[in-house]
């Protein structure tokens, strides 16, 4: 049988083996960007370290900062070296650093390591998605790209419920210590079992090994030899627009995002409850984006990325609105999961749009932009928080603060262009325009 007469057959089994190990990546992610705000309380009465708010944000923007620019380096890094290679030095990189801020001693050795753990922390989530995009087919990209983000906000409410048990039994380094499970079990599941994309081999002149995974797993469209030859640049007149849209939006969701999940347990424990039930809040925004990573992983699927995350991010300023009203406790855990809700599912659906706006060949750079400058919204959410506590304006001006950034990124998406030269974002590639290829 001659090469040529081979058909292309999509192994299920293994493409969901991927889209797991992804997953499964991005909930230790998703935990260790929570676990700070979890045990945020604790830091501030930590003997010796003498951490005033202003302080405690400042080190909860570090970790946001190696994110910047572990994003944009992790971006080229994936193109250049191969999705899987980028998955797995940013998985190991992070955790490494995550289990040594256990040790900590001081707030300068703490936030140096959690600024190094973020450089990989700030790789691992475009990889992964890049990585994942190009094992499933084109029209469920929008799916997959934001059920396998669910992963944060699930490793989020893990990082609450742990924190409920571990900080009173162990203390607050036991947090961080959680983190060598990722290091000794999913590492080592994932050099075994991740593969490197068709497009990697193609772009490497390994046709042979490119045509052995296009076949294994059934390679979409844009993974052909024609779709990667003469593709404009990230800010070409074809992409500009969006690509400077998606990062502002990207921006503006991460700052109330991370903004709430460094601050909302010391804003609830200054609102009067204890550190359980502090927790048990943001607990209902994490179990929120886990919904809402579900929701709109539906929505976006059936009516486009685009225009669901502007209904995401126009729900998330509602519900953090709300709170202004100090309402009943029942309102309130209402409110934060529609908070959840509508900041992480607008963030799924901003990383569901530029994986189906750019061709194979940018996006891991595309989603490394969007993610970098992203992460300029995460460095500065915590210390605007500590900042304004520190000034003494209370509790409902952070939560006016990000409420204002949920509903500019909406109208930032609401202004981005529905389509490029060669790229429908909110419209999937018809198998008939793949036939008339």
């Amino acid at each position: 049988m001659s090469h040529t007469d081979v058909r292309p057959v999509r192994s299920g089994r293994a493409t969901v083996l991927v889209v797991a190990l992804c997953w499964l990546t991005v909930v230790f992610d998703g935990y260790d960007l929570i676990v700070y705000g979890t045990v945020l309380p604790e830091l501030l009465h930590e003997p010796g370290w003498g951490l005033t708010p202003g302080v405690a944000g400042l080190l909860g923007s570090l970790a946001f900062a190696g994110m910047l620019v572990g994003a944009l380096v992790a971006g080229v890094l994936s193109d250049r070296i191969g999705r899987r290679r980028a998955v797995l030095l940013c998985t190991g990189w992070f955790s490494v650093f995550t289990v040594l801020c256990a040790v900590a001693w001081d707030p300068a050795s703490f936030g140096a390591l959690r600024f190094l753990a973020g450089l990989g922390l700030g790789g691992l989530v475009p990889s992964a998605n890049a990585l994942a995009a190009e094992f499933v087919p084109q029209h469920r990209r929008s799916l997959v790209s934001t059920l396998m983000m669910s992963g944060v906000p699930i490793g989020g409410s893990a990082a609450a419920v742990l924190g409920i048990w571990l900080i009173p039994a162990w203390g607050w380094p036991s947090m961080f210590g959680v983190a060598a499970i990722c290091l000794v079990v999913v590492l080592p599941l994932s050099w075994r079992f991740l593969p490197e994309t068709a497009a990697y081999h193609r772009a490497r002149g390994d046709h042979e090994r490119a045509a052995e995974v296009a076949r294994r797993f059934g390679t979409t469209v844009d993974e052909s030899p024609d779709a990667t030859d003469d593709v404009p640049g990230l800010f070409s007149r074809s992409y500009l627009a969006a690509t400077v849209l998606f990062a502002l939006a990207t921006l503006a969701i991460l700052f109330a995002w991370y903004g709430l999940g460094t601050w909302l347990p010391q804003l609830m424990r200054e609102s009067g409850f204890n550190l359980g039930s502090a927790l048990s809040f943001l607990l209902a925004l994490n179990l929120g984006a886990v919904v809402g990573s579900l929701l709109t992983a539906w929505a976006g699927d059936r009516f486009g990325p685009m225009r669901t995350g502007v209904v995401a991010a126009v729900v998330a300023a509602l519900g953090l609105a709300g709170l202004l009203a100090h309402p009943p406790n029942v309102v309130t855990y209402a409110l934060l999961v529609l908070a959840g809700v509508g900041t992480h599912g607008t963030q799924c659906l901003v990383i569901a749009a530029v994986a189906n706006y750019y061709p194979a060949r940018l996006r891991g750079t595309a989603l490394g932009w969007a993610l970098g400058v992203g992460r300029i919204g995460a460095v500065a959410a915590p210390q605007v928080g500590g900042l304004l506590l520190a000034a003494g304006l209370g509790v409902g001006s952070n939560f006016l603060a990000f409420a204002v950034a949920a509903a500019v990124a909406g109208v930032l998406l609401w202004l981005c262009p529905r389509s490029a030269r060669r790229r429908t974002a909110d419209q999937p590639v018809l198998a008939a325009e793949i036939d008339s290829r």
